[in-house]
């Protein structure tokens, strides 16, 4: 579990690290292949001549060969992921589990319930719940899945299958009995039949609530209690060049802030943890909680980031669209907070000095929360706020501009273009809005600050891969969604590195390979900078450096 390989440094020895090429992200020098590094943190950055300051430093020569670039951020993701992997996959697409094992994507819903079916049969414990999870039904066109078909698996035992998005999940007819969910429940969210009888679809927390209070830590988005899954999310982390990662949702409760001090002290785990607190699971303490936290705080683990979601998935339906709304006339999607309480809601954190990292997948919420913040900044001016718009899928020039103008971040979906680009043009938003979903070139031309994510485990943790579909944005069929919106690979990079550390305020620490700095870096079997754009999903990791202590990526 805690397997690592590759130099350390226990003591304040200099190490020379020496590379084929180092890409700092620096533009004063943008390249370099050797790296001095004290006490885990940078002291030079130059060629062989440069390294003769330090006669008597240690050499590290196993990367001689390969190309070091800054650690990789993951500015949107959930310690989840480690803890989803205890339930079934049941994705369309392939992945990798934390041991590098590879999970073939399912096709069919007869292949999703033949899955569901031989972990049923494996289970020995009889009363234990039937979990799955990475299951996204707008990949079979209109077929849906219901209590009738997840009643074939298991009559007698409760299921609960976890949507990919996380905001939508279904459960067969024992969860719903034992969660007291029947056609007379009056829960946004609590999908019907003609018949008003509920179908086990459940759209959003409100209407997951009462499943996910008799699953109680089993597929929450907040997993920082669980000692395993941050161990298993260090794993994931390794294998994609990841050395900063958020939580983007967690509670900050007494238990979950041991649990992180703890895996994160230990020399061996392989990241820093960014996790955000999230006061719409638990409000009590407010601002107060996270400043005491940030008191607390390690190179390892860094707090400040509150997060709220507004709205919930595009392809879930469940996101908030202005007109003329969904392409196939869907009912427009809920609002997880009011919008008449968002201002006082954000102003007691903006107040505190701290940054909100606020979800908006649809133009509508976007929309709403630019107001929000444009009169919160004219009640409460702050410099370099940063508050980032996550996601913001759908946001056309006039609100990028309006971000811009308020100081705003933005942290791109990219993922969507390739996972869900074929449905969002033929399904959800249509052909023009899917070309125009994540605007990162837009963004950059108007001078904002902005990075892209995973969302993991949402889709897979791997910023190369992120970096690509906002260089290519290509959809799984390969179509191409919204060229004019490229970015160049460099500019794309920059989003997974630098771009990154700014929007969660880190930029002194990690993002760059420069004096003063974390040692930090991805180690790559290829330069992704001079492949060819189509190639730059497939830049092989070898694995990472944290703070000069060199972590090989586990493999099968």
């Amino acid at each position: 579990m805690k397997k690592e390989t590759g130099h350390s440094n226990p003591n304040d020895t200099v190490q020379v690290f020496a590379a084929r090429k180092v890409l700092t992200m620096n533009v004063q020098q943008p390249e370099a292949t050797h790296v001095a590094v004290q006490n885990g943190k940078i002291l030079a950055v130059g060629n062989a001549a440069d390294m003769a300051a330090w006669p008597d430093a240690q050499p590290v020569d196993t990367f001689r060969d390969k190309v070091l670039m800054p650690g990789l951020i993951e500015a949107h993701c959930h310690l989840m992921e480690g803890a989803m992997w205890d339930a079934i996959y049941l994705g369309y697409f392939d992945r990798r589990d934390p041991d590098g094992k590879l999970w073939t994507g399912l096709r069919t819903l007869e292949a999703v319930l033949a899955r569901l079916k031989e972990a049923e049969v494996r289970m020995s414990d009889a009363d234990a719940p039937l979990l799955g999870w990475g299951f996204d039904p707008i990949l079979f066109g209109t077929e849906r899945l219901s209590v009738k078909e997840l009643d074939t698996v298991s009559a007698t035992r409760s299921i609960v299958i976890m949507h990919a998005s996380v905001h939508l999940m279904n459960v067969n007819s024992v969860m719903l009995a034992q969660a007291g969910i029947d056609e007379d429940t009056d829960i946004d969210g609590v999908h019907k039949d003609a018949d008003g009888q509920p179908t086990g679809e459940l759209q959003e927390f409100a209407a997951m609530f009462p499943v996910q209070k008799l699953l109680g830590k089993s597929m929450t988005l907040a997993a920082a209690e669980q000692a395993e899954a941050v161990w298993k999310f260090g794993r994931v982390a390794q294998l994609a060049g990841v050395t900063t990662a958020t939580d983007l949702v967690s509670d900050l409760t007494r238990a979950g802030l041991e649990t992180l001090h703890q895996v994160t002290a230990d020399p061996q785990y392989p990241m820093r943890v960014v996790p955000a607190f999230a006061p719409q699971r638990n409000p009590d303490g407010g601002a107060a909680r996270v400043l005491q936290a940030i008191g607390d705080q390690t190179d390892k683990l860094r707090f400040g980031p509150v997060k709220f979601i507004v709205d919930g998935s595009i392809q879930g339906f469940t996101a908030r669209l202005r007109e003329p709304g969904y392409f196939g006339g869907q009912p427009n999607g809920l609002w997880l907070i009011p919008p008449s309480q968002l201002q006082d809601l954000f102003t007691p954190f903006h107040t505190a000095g701290l940054q909100l990292h606020i979800h908006t997948n649809g133009d509508e919420a976007t929309e709403v929360v630019l107001d929000v913040i444009e009169k919160m900044l004219a009640a409460h001016p702050r410099d370099d706020h940063r508050h980032t718009l996550q996601h913001c899928q759908l946001a056309d020039r006039a609100q990028l501009e309006r971000a811009a103008k308020l100081g705003m971040c933005i942290n791109f979906f990219s993922n969507h273009l390739y996972y869900w680009g074929d449905a969002h043009s033929s399904q959800t938003v249509g052909p023009q809005w899917a070309a125009r979903m994540n605007p990162a070139e837009t963004a950059r031309q108007l001078g904002i600050t902005f990075s892209l994510h995973s969302d993991a485990p949402i889709t897979p943790l791997n910023p190369l891969f992120t970096a690509w579909c906002a260089a290519h944005r290509a959809s799984a069929s390969g179509k191409i969604l919204g060229e004019s919106e490229r970015l160049s690979v460099s500019d794309a990079l920059h989003a997974v590195t630098l771009g990154a550390a700014k929007t969660l305020k880190l930029e002194h620490m990690i993002g760059s390979i420069e004096q003063g700095k974390m040692a930090d870096f991805a180690v790559l079997e290829d330069d992704p900078s001079s492949v060819p754009v189509e190639r730059l999903k497939d830049v092989q990791v070898w694995g990472t450096v944290l703070g000069g202590r060199a972590f090989a990526a586990p493999r099968c």
